[in-house]
């Protein structure tokens, strides 16, 4: 009896093992080819064994080339109490490196205090096929615009193997806890490396007696349209089944806490046509009785606006599109026994008969959910007729809703109080007395910027403190956020290649399937934590009357009101970080 239970033991064991083996086998995910290697690189010259050196976060690396920077073992930051900081590592050798396992130790102070080394993560970094800028917008043949390999997506392993003459990056992040005590505390980066001795790098964080609120409290309006029915599909999923709700949560969550303020809702289907590889469909059904009346499905609508809200997105319900791209909708006709696609441009009768009975029905129900509040109908850059003539009818049936827009027209000049939500195309200024005006009125000014933008972005193969600068912008411009259109509108092998038909790569995304974040995705989020640290010093700066020191902030801040590159974008952000950290120090 004793050998039979013992022998279910070790068969629990082998399979739990085997369980294990695999869950660690699916994180990771082969890279693609490389399009364009680059020839020329002595290799061979390189010392024995494994490179690796601590390096800028704004350098984006090529598999294929050899690093060419400073080495060094150590590296600085500051933080205030809450904020996450990021630092990375390079790796490279002219030899096979079959296993190299990254680890890091608890910070500590010299007063006994202690940040737990589980508040930061070592996310080795891999490749993704990128192209380039070339002419920005505009459908695009893969041959005819410069494709290469891009450092971007953020891989949940400690561990990998390095392979001869190859580039990888290792990012680090820290989320320094809320509650942490104010002063200087030391860890180490350690590189265990199998058949060599392990490299260690020192660590020194500042951390300042200042605290950065939580996520759900910044002011920073960001909106970065969700695609649900992207991870549906590269998942192999049925929508809205409980495989992809499962799925869907890390994901959104980790929008949440960058801050994320705005619901992504599809009121039909394909309010963008075919723009993106995976079409939204309907998250509400529309039905036509054989009688005429329309009845409206909202299940998925409810359930996916109540999953966002319990992750902490609940500022605002931006529902596409009553102006949709292409003027067509669709609906289940009970009379023919089929779903039917109308063509009906705002201000016709078709569009009417469509529209009117909705609005009635769709106002009762948010009302009844207690939504009503917080829901607009969203626009994605259309033109002022057809504006006027749906806001005639939405302000006839609806005109407590108001509008999210894309504004690519200045056409908050037209309809200034319709747009309760407006985002303005990047380089398109809004006029200052116009911001002032909208924020005494409780609306929202944001900007966005798209695939006209060569500066700034977050395309594949942008640099990563271009991320950075779009929080430093919004504020020197005195937005209250940013919009981005597509959070995770996925290609159709994300992993591998980031470039789509018609606009430069990464264009459609800016994080990965199975949660995983991005270069991109984790500067971005950057730049709106210094957009809340200056949020947060210029009201205590106020209200301590210390208004020398508020001039100089603003000073500093001014000099990100710009649309052209800078000629050293770094060191400008560098540099004007040291402002915020020394101002939130002042006594």
């Amino acid at each position: 009896m004793r050998f039979i239970f013992f022998t279910i033991l070790v068969f629990i064991f082998l399979v739990s093992c085997q369980q294990q083996k695999d869950i660690v086998v699916s994180t990771t995910y082969e890279e693609p080819q490389d399009p364009s290697p680059a020839t020329g690189q002595e290799w061979d010259a390189l010392p024995d064994g494994l490179q690796a050196s601590v390096v800028s976060t704004n350098l984006r690396f090529v598999k294929s080339i050899m690093p060419n920077v400073e080495r060094s073992k150590s590296w600085k930051g500051e933080a205030w109490k809450g904020e996450r900081i990021s630092g990375q590592l390079v790796l490279w050798s002219k030899d096979s490196v079959t296993k190299v396992q990254a680890g890091i130790s608890d910070f500590k102070s010299e007063s006994g205090a202690t940040i737990p080394s589980n508040a930061a993560q070592l996310r080795f970094v891999k490749y993704v096929i990128t192209d380039e800028f070339a002419g920005g917008c505009g459908y695009r043949k893969p041959e005819d615009f410069a494709a290469s390999l891009a450092a971007d997506a953020l891989d949940t392993l400690s561990t990998y193997a390095v392979k001869a003459k190859e580039t990888r990056p290792l990012w680090l992040t820290v989320d320094v806890p809320i509650n942490t005590e104010a002063g200087e505390y030391k860890s180490q980066v350690t590189l265990d490396i199998e058949g060599q001795k392990p490299q260690i790098f020192e660590l020194t964080l500042q951390v300042i007696d200042k605290v950065l609120p939580p996520a759900s409290d910044w002011k920073f309006h960001l909106d970065l349209w969700q695609n649900p029915y992207a991870v549906a599909r590269f998942h192999n999923v049925e929508p809205w089944s409980q495989a992809h709700w499962d799925l869907l949560k890390p994901l959104m969550k980790r929008l949440a806490d960058a801050g994320q303020k705005v619901i992504t809702v599809s009121l039909n289907k394909r309010p963008w046509g075919g723009q993106t590889f995976d079409p939204f469909d309907a998250m509400i059904e529309w039905k036509k009785r054989t009688d005429g009346t329309w009845e409206y499905d909202y299940t998925v609508f409810d359930n996916w606006v109540q999953f966002m809200m319990d992750l902490g997105i609940k500022n605002q319900i931006s529902c596409y599109s009553m102006v949709p791209w292409g003027n067509e909708f669709y609906y289940f006709d009970e009379a023919e026994n089929k779903e039917v696609k109308l063509k009906a441009p705002p201000g016709t009768p078709e569009y009417e008969v469509l529209w009117i009975p909705f609005l009635s029905q769709f106002k009762a129900h948010v009302q009844e959910k207690g939504w009503e509040g917080i829901t607009r109908i969203a626009m994605d850059e259309r033109g002022p007729e057809e504006m006027q003539a749906m806001l005639k009818l939405l302000n006839q049936y609806a005109p407590e809703f108001g509008v999210a827009f894309a504004d690519n027209h200045k056409s908050y000049k037209l309809y200034p109080e319709e747009l309760k939500d407006m985002s303005a195309a990047f380089g398109h200024p809004v006029d200052d007395e116009d911001l002032v005006e909208r924020r005494a009125k409780g609306y929202v000014s944001t900007h966005y910027v798209c695939c006209t933008d060569k500066f700034p972005n977050t395309f594949t193969f942008s640099e990563p403190a271009e991320g950075v600068f779009i929080g430093w912008y919004t504020i020197a411009a005195d937005f209250d956020g940013f919009l981005r259109w597509a959070y995770n509108s996925w290609v159709e092998n994300p992993l591998q290649d980031s470039r789509f038909r018609a606009w430069p790569a990464g264009d459609t995304y800016i994080v990965y399937p199975d949660n995983r974040s991005s270069i991109r995705f984790e500067t971005l989020r950057e730049g709106i934590q210094d957009a809340e640290k200056i949020r947060v010093l210029r009201e205590e700066l106020a209200s301590k009357n210390d208004l020398d020191a508020l001039d100089y902030l603003n000073e500093v801040v001014g000099q990100f009101n710009i649309v052209e590159k800078p000629d050293n974008l770094e060191g400008l952000i560098k540099e004007a970080k040291q402002v915020l950290n020394k101002l939130a120090q002042k006594k």
